[in-house]
């Protein structure tokens, strides 16, 4: 069955940036439609499995707001979630910072299950007033573009075959790869650019390289059960991968499937698994690296109730030998199973010949969990996307702006006693950001990186179209280079670019303004202000 509708804001994908999106429009009153393509919003929070990666301000260290109040907002409800749960411990109930998986990733590792529940009760008053309407199962497949105006983009639900076709004034694009791009024929780029096109310090070669991307992977939790037997039917690519060493530069330690990785000076490391009851001590090491729950938050009458539980998202599991955007239909398909049974090749070694700390190998008792991730397998409902397509956008984001030993060279002066270096500064800027410039594995055979970056703003010209005047990036697809996405990926960051979107397409319908109108003088101003106003910080407090 095939039907059209219209709406006046539409934001294809209900990922990170898609929620703050549709939070934005709704808290201004515009009626928005929010397509999902699986059953589960929040994106990288939720259906891809990963605890947030955050900057080292984002519990307001030094009195600095690195973050939108949403976001921060987001945090503590899901905080609120665990300290008002009927079996929390008194300690819990008191925590101000409460972690309530206890990974040492992050501040704030939890279940999926949880983030999607409290996105849900965010977005709920906009939902009951009619500003929100959420649809999921729905996939883009097709956008119909008149000039320099995308009208409408057709959705298939993956559950039926029935199609959907949205009319709209503003078009968001909050998915993770960008999906809306090749469907409109919107300017982006794909993979590596080259140092001919941004001059970056860190590219790797002259030119563009489309094919070469950054590897994604897909995740799974576990549990470990001392004494049972879990482990799973043998992997028909196991034999391959068991012994598979990669060919990548600066040149692999060894096999991809053991407790040697890279270190980020060059140096091996030696990162183990270390799962209960076995005692790591003061070890940093892979169970607990993102747990995602601990039972020690638990009563102790209760505990045996909520068995722990991590999430694995390691570099053992990084898919690199096929690229996911610019090729055809069947290789993307190829490229995510292969990336799925990787995966289950990666459990399967866990189970069976991984080597233990006290002698011996595997752990048999490793069992996979679905309910932390709402799915019946206990692998993630979608793959962990890092790199998207990125926007040709009015202004690039690169290496220039935000990377500290580029920006250092060109003279950038430190503001502090400690070497910190700002990057670059924005008349438009409606969003800030900081993480390492950090790339995992590429396709082209690069080992990856992981060095310095500045505290940077995103100017909100990154985030239009150089040429189609309706369409607005509201997550990671916005208009950065291959290198600085390494730093612009993160969740805080795609939250604070999907809000200042939503915000954008808010004044732009209320206004009858084009997007583009807002990038200087009255018009920006007007929405600089807007933004303050919702608490979305818009530069460091050494700017």
């Amino acid at each position: 069955m095939d039907r059209t509708a219209h709406i006046p804001a539409l934001i294809v994908g209900g990922t990170t940036g898609g929620v703050a999106a549709a939070l934005a429009l709704g808290r201004n009153g515009v009626r928005c439609l929010v397509a999902e393509a699986t059953g589960m919003i929040g994106g990288q929070l939720t259906a891809q499995g990963v605890p947030p990666d955050e900057n080292k301000w984002i519990e307001g260290a030094d009195g600095v707001q690195s973050a939108t109040r949403s976001y921060l907002g987001f945090r503590e409800r899901v905080r609120r979630h665990y300290r008002e749960h009927p079996h929390a411990s008194e300690d819990t109930r008191r925590s101000d910072h409460l972690n309530p998986g206890g990974g040492w990733v992050s501040r704030l590792c939890f279940e999926p299950v949880v983030g999607h529940a409290v996105l849900q009760g965010m977005l709920a008053p906009h939902i009951r007033d009619k500003h929100v309407e959420l649809r999921f199962h729905l996939k883009p497949i097709a956008a119909d573009t008149e000039r320099e105006q995308v009208r409408s983009v057709t959705f298939e639900d993956t559950r039926t075959g029935d199609r959907l076709t949205v009319e709209a004034d503003v078009i968001l694009d909050a998915t993770d790869l960008g999906d809306l791009y090749p469907l409109a024929g919107i300017e982006h780029f794909v993979g590596a650019d080259g140092s001919e096109r941004f001059g970056e310090m860190h590219a790797r070669q002259r030119d563009p390289n489309p094919a070469d991307q950054q590897s994604f992977c897909w995740c799974f939790a576990l549990e470990h059960r001392a004494g049972e037997d879990h482990t799973i039917d043998r992997p028909d690519a196991y034999n391959t991968w068991r012994a598979f060493v990669p060919e990548l530069e600066p040149a692999w330690p060894g096999p991809l499937f053991s407790w040697q990785i890279p270190g980020h000076d060059g140096q091996t490391r030696t990162l183990r698994m270390i799962p209960p009851p076995e005692d790591p001590g003061k070890e940093w090491e892979l169970w607990r690296y993102r747990r995602i729950v601990d039972p020690g938050i638990y009563a102790q009458a209760h505990r045996a109730e909520h068995p722990e539980v991590s999430l694995i998202n390691w570099v053992q599991m990084d898919y690199f030998l096929k690229p996911l955007m610019g090729v055809g239909p069947d290789e993307t398909k190829a490229a995510l199973a292969g990336a799925r049974e990787q995966s289950r090749c990666l459990l399967y070694w866990l189970q069976t010949e991984a080597p233990r700390p006290n002698g011996g190998a595997g752990w048999p008792g490793l069992r996979l969990r679905g309910d932390e991730l709402g799915t019946d397998d206990g692998f993630a409902l979608s793959p962990y996307i890092r790199e998207p397509r990125r926007l040709d956008a009015r202004a690039m984001l690169t290496e220039a702006h935000v990377g500290a030993g580029q920006r250092r060279a060109a003279g950038v002066s430190a503001v502090d006693e400690k070497g910190l270096l700002p990057g670059e500064a924005f008349a438009d800027s409606v969003a800030i950001g900081s993480y390492h410039l950090d790339l995992h594995p590429t396709t082209g055979g690069f080992s990856g990186m992981y060095v310095e970056s500045c505290p940077y703003q995103i100017p909100l010209r990154a985030l239009l179209p150089r040429r189609v005047a309706n369409v607005v990036a509201a997550g990671k697809a916005l208009g950065v280079s291959h290198i600085a996405n390494g730093c612009t990926r993160l969740h805080p960051v795609e939250w604070a670019v999907g809000e200042a979107a939503g915000e954008l397409a808010a004044a732009s319908l209320r206004e009858k303004n084009p997007t583009a109108a807002y990038t200087e003088g009255q018009a920006f101003k007007g929405l600089a202000d807007r933004l303050d106003q919702w608490g979305m910080p818009r530069f460091w407090p050494w700017d």
